[in-house]
């Protein structure tokens, strides 16, 4: 059975810092690209960041580039989203996600597994 579970969730101030982890298990997880979601009260989920199988590529979303970061250690079948200088619009549910296509990560519909998500709060 797959399960991504994210932890490093709560409430930080605009212009501190957060780190979200994703442990994997049940799936080789060096075989699938890594991505991260998040969903605001009222909205719908959008694309965050992905990462490839080697973490050699990183892609993200206009809205945080520059500030979060996407990471991962194989070993530890773990991906990581820093979240630098966050403004109140992050405040979101964050989800990981697990894709074992080759293309196409900015796409929800690319992913086969997902986490419960992770609340992140940004307080001005």
């Amino acid at each position: 059975q797959v399960r991504l579970v994210e932890s490093g969730g709560g409430l930080v101030q605009a212009g501190g810092s957060l780190t979200l982890s994703c442990a994997a298990s049940g799936l080789t997880f060096s075989s699938y690209a890594m991505g991260w979601f998040r969903q605001a009260p009222g909205k719908e989920r959008e694309f965050v960041g992905a990462i490839s199988r080697s973490g050699g590529t990183t892609l993200y979303t206009d809205s945080v580039k520059g500030r979060f970061t996407i990471s991962r250690d194989n070993a530890k079948n773990t991906v990581y989203l820093q979240l630098n200088n966050p403004k109140p619009e992050d405040t979101a549910v964050y989800y990981c996600a697990a894709s074992s296509r080759t293309a196409g990560q900015l796409s929800r519909y690319a992913y086969d597994y997902w986490g419960q998500g992770t609340q992140v709060t940004v307080s001005s």
